[in-house]
């Protein structure tokens, strides 16, 4: 199996994506390729680890060479278009023609959207693919769909989230019966702009035949409480949500850390408490989730954080091995697919 990882994408690239492939590979099964200008990336592991070669680092990583890179500014659909040997849309056309099981990008999401699009495809009947991360929750992990691919959407797309979502969990977590929440700014079926109004309409009548189980409205403060498994919203909102919740929990972390070191009576009491404290802050890290999903297109695409560091990368290249591992993709084209006849 090979993962595909683009080099150039994000804030902190070409190193992150380096440092984190060069620690996934000493415990993954599958070989990973770097795609990126290969001068550069050359250039990076020898400032980095003092050698010109990254074969003396791994035997499982590989460089393709790719002498554009789409950057955050550029406009989605152009950059596609006419940076054709730029990392992303090489590594889209390895992965299109299967030299590749799964590719991940750190870079600009909507030109991953339509890359994802134009170049592999959607799955026959998904009108939008969308991005998928989880996100703690008590005692579960929450799945967030969508997180920021489509800004503007039809009640169908939320509704198609909702389809996606059921399919993913029921396959990869093996829950039967995953239990689907719409975010509004209230429980009650009044509640909210039109989008989540005529959604939840939709959704209350239609939720049986299509497989859903649906549980109505949450609000944000009870998203977390363990009850609910995906989490349905509009690309923007489901955004600000997600960064909203990874800010928050960067805030928890650090008072807590702050608050732990204050003097030399907390100190003794916190070692102790170390252990606990420890497996706390891991629920609260994000980075332990990897990346998010692209589902609804045709092969596995994963959206890295465009802040990714080489932690992020190291989790994101872990969960795209299993990604491409479980079929998920194929199980949910056949899935997908059925509903629709």
């Amino acid at each position: 199996m090979t993962i595909i990882l683009d080099a150039m994408g994000g804030d902190n690239a070409p190193d992150a994506a380096i440092k984190g492939a060069i620690k996934a590979a000493k415990e993954i099964e599958s070989d990973i390729l770097l795609v990126g200008d290969k001068e550069i990336i050359l250039e990076r592991i020898k400032a980095l680890y003092g050698t010109d070669t990254v074969d003396n680092l791994s035997n499982k990583i590989k460089i393709k060479h790719a002498s554009q890179s789409i950057e955050m500014e550029d406009i989605p659909t152009e950059a596609i278009k006419h940076k054709k040997d730029s990392s992303m849309v090489v590594g889209f056309n390895l992965l299109k023609e299967d030299k590749g099981h799964v590719f991940i990008s750190a870079g600009n999401s909507g030109a991953l959207l339509t890359g994802a699009t134009l170049l592999v495809g959607r799955i026959k009947g998904i009108d939008r693919p969308a991005i998928a991360p989880m996100l703690p929750a008590y005692k579960k992990g929450l799945m967030l769909m969508d997180a920021g691919a489509n800004t503007n959407c039809k009640p169908m797309n939320l509704v198609q989230f909702a389809q996606m979502a059921t399919i993913y969990l029921r396959n990869n977590y093996k829950i039967e019966q995953p239990v689907i929440g719409l975010l509004n700014i209230g429980t009650e079926p009044t509640k909210g702009n039109e989008l989540i109004k005529e959604t939840y309409q939709i959704l209350s009548v239609k939720s049986k035949e299509l497989g859903i189980n649906f549980a109505g409205n949450i609000e944000g403060r009870d998203a977390f409480s363990g009850k609910i498994d995906a989490l349905i919203t509009d690309g923007f909102t489901g955004n600000v949500f997600l960064k909203t919740v990874e800010g928050f929990g960067k805030l928890v972390k650090k008072n807590l850390t702050e608050s732990l070191k204050k003097n030399i009576l907390s100190m003794i009491a916190a070692t102790s408490a170390l252990p606990a404290i420890n497996r706390f802050k891991k629920t609260m890290d994000y980075k332990e989730y990897g990346g998010a999903l692209f589902l609804g297109v045709k092969k596995p695409v994963v959206k890295a954080h465009g802040s990714s560091d080489e932690y992020l990368f190291y989790f994101t290249i872990k969960q795209a091995e299993q990604f491409a591992k479980s079929k998920a993709v194929e199980k949910m084209k056949v899935e997908f697919e059925a509903i629709q006849k």
